[in-house]
């Protein structure tokens, strides 16, 4: 099992890094998906082709990271069915998740192709790295958050400008599911038991997915409940 690294909370003082930690709670987890986002293409599960980013190098490092806050289900993925995964930095609780290393210009390229932007424009993260947040729209995946840092460098996500209880939760689909919870796996640091219970009680999830369910899934089953 790799080990967990911890989040230094404080906000970073350079604001004019060269690279920061995209760190991805959803199907981003997975590397091969996230190789669609950088070096284009149509990823795994996937109904529509990725630009891809200007600089097309995978991620130097992946590390397993734990966020304070809380994951959820809203809104309706158009790739999968169902509610598709948002993050909530001021709810009560953890978020299992993936930390990438990139180039500031590739994370500024892989917001654009989640925001549905053509990717090529840099972002300016004055206010995310000072402020901890910065609405840059009022789309899904328009707000940036800034949970701190891992051996100086910023930890980057992005999620919905509204806070988990503004908006109705929605069941995420099993083909959702199960590759959430397969790239949870795939960072090394719980095993099966730790994140399909992680994953059924995430409003959205929970009274709809069990433990056992998202269990089968990861072991190759088809049960939900």
């Amino acid at each position: 099992m790799k080990a967990l690294r911890s989040i230094d909370s404080t906000l970073p003082p350079n604001q004019r890094p060269t690279r920061v930690w995209y760190t991805s709670y959803g199907s981003n987890m997975h590397l091969d998906r996230l190789a669609a986002y950088i070096k284009g293409g149509q990823p795994p599960g996937a109904s529509r082709e990725y630009p891809g980013c200007r600089n097309r190098t995978m991620p130097t490092r992946s590390i397993p990271v734990e966020l304070n806050g809380a994951m959820y289900f809203a809104t309706e993925s158009p790739v999968w069915g169902g509610g598709r995964a948002f993050y909530d930095p001021h709810a009560n609780g953890r978020v299992l998740a993936r930390a990438h290393l990139v180039t500031v210009q590739q994370f500024a390229d892989i917001a654009a192709q989640e925001m549905y932007r053509e990717p090529g424009t840099d972002l300016d993260l004055v206010d995310a790295l000072t402020q901890g947040r910065a609405v840059l729209g009022e789309g899904r995946y328009e707000t940036l958050v800034c949970a701190g840092q891992v051996d100086g460098f910023p930890v980057l996500t992005f999620t919905a400008p509204w806070g988990m209880d503004d908006v109705q939760w929605v069941i995420p689909s099993a083909a959702y599911v199960r590759f959430l919870a397969s790239g949870l796996l795939s960072a090394g640091a719980w095993d099966v038991e730790g994140v399909a219970s992680y994953v059924a009680a995430c409003p959205g999830a929970a009274g709809h997915w069990s433990t056992e369910a998202i269990t089968d899934l990861l072991l190759g089953g088809a049960a939900m409940q």
